[in-house]
């Protein structure tokens, strides 16, 4: 059972997509010329008018193709769980509060800061599967409630990444959501289909403490839970206030 004093600690039951996954989307604003005009009602002499130009019409911008990213399967040897060695890792990621976290994670997956500083990511060597685990931010809402918000998050992203949602389990401690998905253009190249596990682990308070995802490929699938399982049962945060500015 997680547990939080001075020093919060987790056990039980990780974008995306980066999913990161899971990334945002921008929003294109539309433009339109001001085309107000002012008229005086009075009349110009002759020697005072001036040519008026027509300006030419703005060309009608041409849609863009269709880029249905069809997912392609990536038939890499799959992880397997016999092959997974763990050892303790401990990190520090910053959000509104300063969280130090350690956990258990595969041995030999490089560390990984990130931009924003409130999550971390641990790669394997082919750099095809990884973890990323968040925190720093304050206990406010039970686990469910953190899966549905994710869950409304990725139905939204393009059709083109062909977001499935494969289960959404609640067990009251953790939340666990299993999901496939294809990673948008600007993050690969490749429409290579992905599997991906996120869960959301509470502490005694039975607020959210620390989100772990783990991704890789769909024949990775047990590896992958296995690697979630070892992580969210070992997981402790210990957090500290931010230093003044």
């Amino acid at each position: 059972m997680a547990r939080r004093g001075t020093a919060v600690l987790a056990s039980g039951l990780v974008a995306i997509i980066a999913l990161g996954g899971a990334g945002g989307y921008g929003v294109g604003w539309l433009t339109a010329l001001d085309r107000s005009t002012t008229a005086t009602g009075k009349a110009m002499p002759l020697g005072q008018i001036k040519a008026v130009t027509t300006p030419a019409p703005t060309p009608t911008p041409t849609p863009e193709p269709d880029d249905p990213r069809n997912p392609i399967p990536d038939n890499s040897k799959p992880l397997r769980t016999g092959d997974l060695n763990y050892r303790s890792r401990t990190f520090t990621v910053q959000g509104t509060l300063k969280s130090e976290i350690t956990l258990d994670l595969p041995d030999g997956w490089a560390y990984i800061a990130q931009d924003p500083p409130n999550n971390a990511r641990f790669n394997e060597p082919i750099g095809k599967r990884w973890v990323r685990v968040e925190g720093g931010f304050p206990l406010t809402r039970p686990p469910a409630t953190s899966m549905a918000i994710r869950v409304k998050k990725l139905l939204k992203l393009p059709k083109n990444q062909h977001v499935t949602i494969l289960s959404q389990i609640d067990d009251g401690h953790t939340a666990t959501l299993t999901y496939k998905y294809v990673p948008g253009r600007d993050l690969s190249p490749n429409a290579i289909l992905r599997y991906g596990f996120i869960r959301w682990v509470a502490d005694d308070s039975g607020d959210v403490m620390v989100e772990i995802a783990v991704t890789g490929l769909p024949q990775d699938a047990a590896a992958l839970r296995d690697i979630l399982d070892h992580a969210s049962e070992s997981v402790e945060r210990r957090d500290t206030p931010l230093a003044p500015s």
